[in-house]
């Protein structure tokens, strides 16, 4: 037994020994061998091979978007890309287009490419700086006529649509000093400035055909592509800032003013007869948009009135109506400062007139009659004492039975049109005179 479990020993203490101890040393891992696609293009794996010809050939074949997605792949690609958009070929079928569509579906189809455009020269031109990129671009444009001033004469020409989309969308985020550069570039490119001078300068209905082409460039190109309203502010802003207040009244009457059927300026309308309030609303619209940002540099209150002030006088003094109207599409602000500015003043029978009218306004176009005496209301804190205040309520009512008289002489004339016309506004400032004085009693009686 003893032998025995001695040999077993030996045999165990052998084994143990000789057995080799296992070392995991760690393999070695296979070098990357996957090249994504865009280093495979900066390594000029493919595209670098092909001649010009070809590589245009298939650039011919995508569309503008996808040029514009493929101009971002690599700087490389980029460079490329700019060469192809800079070939006159290139730019003969796909900058030159017909501007001159007799339906809407054409029409929206050309300021779509040109929209498309516009994203195609922002991304490959992303990495120069922004006059270089001015420079490439409008020099890729400038010689397309139907986006010069004045050298279209088609009516249905969209090229000024399609140009002020284009640059909509190139600039889309851009600062505002950045802003500025693409301003002055455009007014160095068209003499912008010169040609506003030439407009504003001149007597009312004479130079109509450069009015009305300053007016297109101007809204289509410049002002309504954007959908902010603080873009559109900044630019008709830096269209008035060069001007004295008289001719910023000038523009903003040829920019926004009514226009007639013909697509003509309708300014001896504004001082022969009434206008709907769908004439004004551009206008009142232009108001809002400068008032609504007074801290804007170089713009306050008082200019903002003296230049409203200006702007109805032209050509001659307006239909006070149309004074009126404009007056309330403008809104509770503009309204009450002008007026008040003319109350403290001591004008009280311009006032008084106004307010009778912007009644007769409220009545003719359904607003509620109780803004009108809310804004009478005011008036009235304006003068600081009650001799003062009875005066202004009494010279309004005076007014009342005055604007009446005028009306009903009028109608009682002659049987033409617009004798008929007065005798129905003889009857609504009738009904609107029993309006505004139930709510002006009520409103005090509380």
């Amino acid at each position: 037994m003893v032998r025995t479990a001695s040999r077993n020993v030996g045999k165990y203490t052998s084994t143990h020994k000789s057995r080799k101890r296992n070392i995991h040393r760690p393999r070695p891992r296979p070098t990357r061998t996957i090249v994504t696609r865009s280093q495979c293009l900066t390594v000029g794996c493919f595209f670098h091979r092909l001649p010009s010809e070809v590589y245009h050939m298939i650039l011919d074949k995508m569309s503008v978007l996808e040029i514009s997605i493929f101009s971002m792949v690599s700087k490389e690609i980029t460079r490329s890309v700019v060469e192809y958009i800079s070939t006159l070929a290139w730019k003969n079928k796909t900058i030159i287009q017909s501007f001159h569509h007799s339906t809407c579906p054409e029409q929206r189809s050309t300021i779509g490419h040109y929209r498309d455009l516009g994203v195609l020269f922002k991304r490959s031109t992303l990495l120069q700086p922004t006059k270089e990129r001015l420079k490439f671009i409008f020099s890729e444009f400038s010689q397309v006529p139907c986006f010069r001033l004045e050298q279209c004469l088609k009516p249905d020409c969209v090229g000024f649509l399609s140009y002020g989309v284009f640059l909509q969308t190139l600039i889309a985020g851009w600062d505002e000093l950045e802003c500025h550069r693409v301003f002055n570039f455009v007014c160095d490119l068209t003499n912008l400035l010169q040609k506003i001078e030439i407009v504003i300068t001149g007597k009312p209905g004479v130079r109509w055909y450069q009015k009305l082409q300053l007016r297109l460039f101007c809204r289509q190109v410049l002002l309504d592509p954007w959908s902010n309203q603080m873009d559109t502010q900044f630019w008709l802003m830096q269209l008035l800032k060069p001007w004295p207040l008289v001719s910023q009244a000038h523009l903003l009457l040829t920019l926004y003013g009514p226009l007639l059927p013909e697509s003509t300026l309708g300014w001896q309308d504004l001082v022969e007869r009434g206008l709907p309030h769908s004439a004004l609303w551009d206008l009142a619209r232009a108001f809002l948009l400068l008032f609504s940002k007074l801290e804007v540099k170089d713009q306050n209150t008082n200019s903002l009135v003296a230049i409203f002030k200006e702007l109805i006088v032209i050509p001659q003094p307006w239909h006070v109506e149309n004074v009126a109207r404009l007056l309330v599409l403008c809104g509770s602000s503009l309204c009450y400062t002008v007026l008040a500015s003319k109350a403290v003043n001591g004008r009280l029978l311009e006032i008084s007139r106004l307010i009778v009218y912007i009644i007769l306004v409220c009545e003719k176009d359904g607003y509620h009659m109780s803004w009108a005496v809310k804004m009478v209301q005011n008036l009235c804190k304006v003068f600081s004492t009650p001799p003062e205040r009875f005066g202004f309520i009494q010279q309004l009512e005076n007014m009342f039975s005055d604007v009446t008289r005028e009306f009903f002489e009028f109608s009682v004339t002659g049987n033409q049109p617009e004798d008929r016309e007065t005798f129905q506004s003889l009857c609504i400032l009738l009904d609107s005179s029993a309006r505004f004085h139930t709510k002006f009693l009520h409103m005090i009686l509380k």
